[in-house]
């Protein structure tokens, strides 16, 4: 049974990394979990492989769970199949997936998830679970074999969603502007998770947690808000 948690962000504004998200992790993570696998593949500011583990080390001490970055196994595959645990960092969707492919992992991931291995995806680890990564917010800094994903989940992640300011001078694109551009030629839902929100996914049944509510776009439709604990189904997609 799919076990995961899709956050829009690893940090809210006055917090430490993945603070506001450690009650949940505490329990996400059982406590048959004493270590888990993390992919820093995103390398947000371009920091390193291991300086990005360090960071997440330090939050998952807190749980008294360790952590060991993918980069420091010989082989990655084998690292997610018996991987007790997985956590995606965010940064560049771009570069993630890039990675993903050239390790030939992505679909281990995917299985390994379905399969029950409990999985944290934060911004760029989030935009990763659904059908594809067109809804990033990130700068095209490579080029992936695919903009293809997991499909862990049914729509799109937009993560880090930000609502149009109506004091700001800028003129530039809104999110929901984006994603209107996104549905001319798509039809996949996308879900945008404003900051210090995330989806709990337990098998087949996905909810809204969070403080914030999130908006939801659909192909011809008008946008909605959904409130924290809605239950996020067909219907609600449809």
């Amino acid at each position: 049974m799919k076990k995961i948690i899709i956050a829009s962000t690893s940090t809210v504004h006055g917090s430490s990394y993945l603070e506001y998200l450690l009650p949940t992790l505490s329990t996400f993570y059982d406590n048959t979990v004493e270590e888990i696998v993390f992919i820093p593949y995103a390398r947000p500011s371009g920091i390193s492989y291991d300086e990005y583990t360090f960071k997440a080390e330090e939050a998952f001490n807190k749980l008294d769970i360790q952590v060991k970055g993918i980069h420091e196994f010989d082989d990655p595959k084998k690292a997610i199949e018996n991987a007790q645990g997985i956590f995606v960092g965010g940064g560049n969707t771009f570069e993630l997936v890039n990675q993903l492919y050239k390790n030939d992992i992505l679909v281990i991931l995917k299985n390994a998830v379905e399969n029950g291995t409990p999985y944290l995806g934060t911004s760029a680890g989030s935009n990763i679970c659904g059908i594809n990564m067109k809804n990033t917010n990130d700068m095209p800094i490579v080029y992936p074999p695919s903009f293809n994903t997991m499909e862990l989940i049914s729509f799109n992640i937009n993560a880090h969603y930000l609502d149009p300011n109506p004091d700001s001078t800028h003129m530039g694109e809104t999110r929901e502007t984006r994603i209107k551009e996104f549905h001319v030629y798509n039809e996949t839902p996308v879900l945008g998770i404003r900051e210090g929100g995330w989806l709990q996914v337990e098998g087949d049944s996905i909810i809204l947690k969070g403080a914030f509510s999130a908006r939801l776009f659909r192909k011809d439709k008008k946008a909605v808000e959904l409130e924290t604990e809605t239950i996020i189904d067909a219907n609600i997609l449809s």
